[in-house]
């Protein structure tokens, strides 16, 4: 089953859900329910749906006005999903010529029972990608020759199967089809694996051959993050546990608000000090300490909609990112925010629903909503610069029969990157874009002949993309 007829399933099902009434009061934190008076129209009077809505506009103080972006810098390692492990990675040198260079067939594509969801990681002369089933390669990063491969996959498969057998959401408590979920990240000389086939284990980066395995209650839904002598994963019952790197012995683990219905992507947590920033599917940011697990704050980034029952999933399935003493992290339900790292206190919010990490670079951050939009947002006030709608002339009508029943297409679009002063991102069409990052304008674009729903990463002067037909390809 394709990507778009699986969201429309799950949009079936959610509009279900908000229409009845029994199941709106049993939704926690008053989801659904009406807290106000509803407008209602006079006889000949119209009331715009869209008036109910938060809207979005660029700001007329900052019309005209140009920004500060840092020039790009060597990308010598991309060790963890987000790069580093603040996940702030602001200007890298990469893919100058925007060429692609080879391709590898790295494993398994994403299908009915399995799923490409895990970011790509690089370092010491290789890239680390996971497949849909769950079996690790590493590949030299100048040609793309195979240098080793690992299978994750326990021998006895997990029981049961998604909601509805789709894997786009999740439904908890370890009943996950084909293992979706998890990732990679490189810690000296290791290559750390989650897995949603309930494993977290540790390789040698050099030869693949596993050091520790150690399996958990439930699948984990996050790919690991690396720092300070522990691995930090979110298992899709929203606990996250803290593994230490040398024994894999569990060092402290923390439950946040169980939340089941999530949005298929693979996000991380932040690391900075000894404070770890954790995403949740609840829509909670959470800070604990590294050491212990301490709760430090929380915030809740919920929003919902009165034009969308998918409001409801409340998911940060985007990673959070850490810069210059913020946290700045969107949810799936409508809300992006910078937060103090200390205190936890938004400095602004904006009524933005996305499922990709925001990249704050220089003056600004980017960020793309669910819908396609790409918005750019001056970093201290949470103003507008401006906003450019990425799927302008790419919306089309597909299916149906003599113009009836047909369904509309919008691609879905992953990223972006900021490499050799260019904006990079890849999409559900299949294609890699290179954008002017103060206009928004297109320059370039690479057909890569398979939608992609990973962001692209950079090592060595390289951006590297996988496809949603487990093909790596390198872009220099």
């Amino acid at each position: 089953m394709s990507r778009v007829l699986k969201v429309a399933a799950i949009c079936g099902l959610a509009v279900s859900v908000a229409a009845c009434g029994t199941v709106r009061n049993a939704l926690p934190f008053n989801l659904g329910r009406t807290q106000a008076p509803q407008a209602v129209a006079s006889q000949g009077e119209r009331i715009s749906v869209l008036d109910f809505e938060q809207r979005l506009a660029p700001s007329a103080a900052l019309s005209g006005r140009d920004f500060f972006l840092p020039g790009p810098q060597a990308a010598t390692a991309w060790t963890q999903p987000g790069g580093n492990a603040e996940n702030a990675v602001e200007h890298v040198i990469a893919a100058p010529e925007f060429a692609v260079a080879w391709r590898r067939d790295v494993g398994a594509g994403s299908s009915k029972t399995t799923q490409i969801m895990a970011p790509i990681v690089a370092a010491n002369g290789r890239v680390f990608v996971l497949d849909g089933e769950s079996t690790v390669t590493a590949v030299d990063s100048s040609t793309g020759a195979v240098a080793w491969r690992a299978d994750m996959k326990p021998d006895e498969r997990e029981p049961g199967s998604g909601l509805l057998g789709l894997p786009l959401i999740s439904t908890g408590g370890g009943a996950v089809m084909g293992g979706f979920g998890g990732g990679v990240a490189v810690g000296g000389d290791k290559v750390f694996v989650a897995s949603g086939y309930r494993t977290v284990a540790a390789l040698n980066a050099a030869t693949g051959a596993v050091i520790w395995t150690k399996r958990v209650d439930v699948p984990i839904h996050s790919a690991p993050t690396v720092a300070g002598g522990r691995v930090f994963v979110i298992d899709v019952d929203n606990q996250m546990i803290a593994f230490n790197t040398e024994t894999g012995d569990q060092d402290w683990t923390y439950r946040g608000i169980s939340e089941p219905a999530r949005v298929m992507r693979a996000p991380s947590a932040a690391v900075t000090g000894d404070t770890v920033i954790a995403p949740f599917s609840s829509g909670e940011v959470v800070a604990l300490r590294a050491s212990n697990g301490q709760q430090l704050w929380q915030q809740v980034l919920s929003r919902t909609s009165r034009t969308s029952a998918l409001s409801e999933i409340r998911d940060i399935a985007g990673r959070p990112v850490v810069s210059r003493g913020y946290v700045y992290a969107v949810s799936h339900s409508g809300v992006l925010a910078s937060m103090d790292i200390r205190s936890g206190q938004p400095r602004w919010q904006l009524p933005i629903a996305g499922v990709n990490a925001p990249l704050p670079a220089g003056d600004v951050v980017y960020v793309v909503s669910k819908s396609g939009e790409l918005t750019v947002v001056n970093r201290d006030s949470g103003q507008v610069y401006w906003t450019r709608d990425l799927n302008e002339g790419r919306v089309r009508q597909e299916g149906g029969v003599l113009g009836l029943f047909d369904r509309t297409v919008r691609p879905e679009w992953s990223g972006p990157i900021l490499a050799s002063n260019r904006l990079v991102l890849v999409n559900s069409d299949g294609d890699v874009v290179g954008l002017n990052p103060k206009t928004g304008a297109v320059e370039s674009t690479i057909r890569l002949g398979a939608a992609s729903y990973v962001a692209p990463a950079a090592y060595n002067g390289a951006l590297y993309i996988l496809t949603d037909k487990g093909q790596l390809v390198s872009i220099r």
